[in-house]
């Protein structure tokens, strides 16, 4: 009787303990007072609840949370863009396979037996040529551009707006240089346009618009059924063998695209033969639209050269990251340092900080890491050649850029 007395005070004063305490009681036995508060249900206890459950973490696991979790937020923020281009082969198939025609040339050869190698018929007479382009501010390559294909141009059509495709204002930098391009005077169509200049608009709606006023002003050129129409940025070059041969070829592809050599900043940095957006058309009214994209199976081997962001001036490349269609690559402030852009054009190194755009994990981690320097200066427009001391920043060994 005296032991049941005793455990009823112990109980008795626990209880008594608790009600101070404002909590109630845990019918659960155990020595640990955290623990006790832990059966609470009062409001009043969840902080207690939750010292509890911290309690029952081990220090060291919540050290690695707390540094685990900001650590792959940094990841994700910095290097997001290329877990999407290394992952892109899990949800992109590659596109199908052009259907590639061998390209036969040599100095000596007759245009006759150029064309019968290709399987084709020549002509009594060349086709008409015009060449078309949406200019930005490519001064140097729209320079070697026409100096290679004047030849064999009929007429040269050249549209200029004072917006960039991302909407930012720009001057007409053709029309405050065209006294260097006299040369093409007789044969040129110039035009100009006025930006809508709307912000936030996805850039490659303005890069439609203006293909499309290029239509239109190749009507004003005179363009007309059976002519060839290059479709071509300033900076993707068909070599002028290459028009020279479908000017004076029968029974050639209506629509046929160019593999083009593909250099980035100057021709020291050969990336790959597999520039193909380049195309020539058999112009036809009413069908015929000028654009930038895969129009045919086509493709014509070893016909040119895509020099790209090949300037002379280090404020020439700031330009163009920020006016051009993919400028939202430019996801901090510093990627626009000169400094920095200097040092990655000498290196052969992405001014993006970006993976290569393909689409197997082979070809991804091929051509990771910087484009190797090419030495050879075999095989380019021959007017870069005839011009090397003022155009050497295109050459081989020479990426130092100006300035200014």
């Amino acid at each position: 009787m005296s032991t049941k007395l005793g455990i009823a005070k112990d109980l008795g004063e626990k209880m008594l303990l608790i009600a101070e305490q404002g909590g109630h009681y845990c019918s659960k036995k155990t020595d640990n007072l955290c623990k006790d508060c832990c059966c609470q249900h009062s409001s009043k206890s969840r902080m207690s609840r939750l010292c509890c459950v911290l309690r029952g973490l081990d220090l060291r696991m919540c050290l690695f949370l707390f540094l685990l979790v900001p650590m792959c937020t940094m990841g994700v923020y910095l290097h997001g863009q290329k877990i999407t281009y290394f992952l892109r082969p899990l949800w992109e198939k590659p596109p199908k396979p052009f259907h590639v025609i061998p390209h036969y040339y040599t100095e000596n050869a007759t245009m006759e037996s150029l064309c019968k190698l290709h399987g084709w018929k020549v002509r009594d007479y060349p086709r008409r040529v015009f060449d078309a382009v949406l200019f930005s501010n490519e001064v140097d390559i729209l320079t070697l551009r026409w100096q290679e294909l004047y030849p064999y141009v009929t007429q040269f059509v050249l549209l200029e707006s004072n917006s960039t495709f991302s909407g930012l204002p720009k001057p007409l930098v053709f029309s405050a240089n065209r006294d260097k391009f006299k040369f093409i005077d007789p044969r040129l169509t110039y035009g100009t346009i006025g930006g809508r200049f709307k912000k936030g608009e996805n850039p490659f709606v303005e890069e439609a618009y203006q293909r499309v006023a290029l239509d239109q002003l190749l009507k004003i050129a005179g363009i007309s059924d059976d002519d060839l129409l290059i479709m071509s940025d300033v900076d993707e070059i068909p070599s002028r063998h290459t028009i020279d041969l479908l000017r004076w070829c029968d029974d050639t592809p209506d629509v046929l695209h160019l593999q083009l050599k593909n250099y980035i900043y100057s021709f020291e940095f050969l990336v790959d033969n597999n520039s193909w957006r380049a195309s020539i058309h058999k112009y036809q009214t009413g069908k015929t639209r000028y654009a930038h994209y895969r129009q045919t199976d086509d493709l014509l081997a070893d016909a040119g050269w895509h020099c790209s962001f090949c300037f002379r001036r280090i404020s020439e490349f700031i330009f163009k990251m920020k006016a051009y269609s993919h400028n939202d690559r430019v996801r901090f402030s510093h990627y626009l340092n000169p400094k920095r852009i200097q040092r990655v054009i000498c290196n052969g190194a992405d001014l993006f900080d970006m993976l290569p755009e393909e689409y197997t994990f082979k070809d991804i981690i091929g051509k990771m890491g910087p484009v190797p320097h090419s030495y050879s200066a075999v095989h380019l427009p021959s007017f870069l050649l005839a011009n090397a001391e003022e155009y050497k920043f295109l050459l081989p060994g020479n990426c130092v850029r100006e300035s200014e």
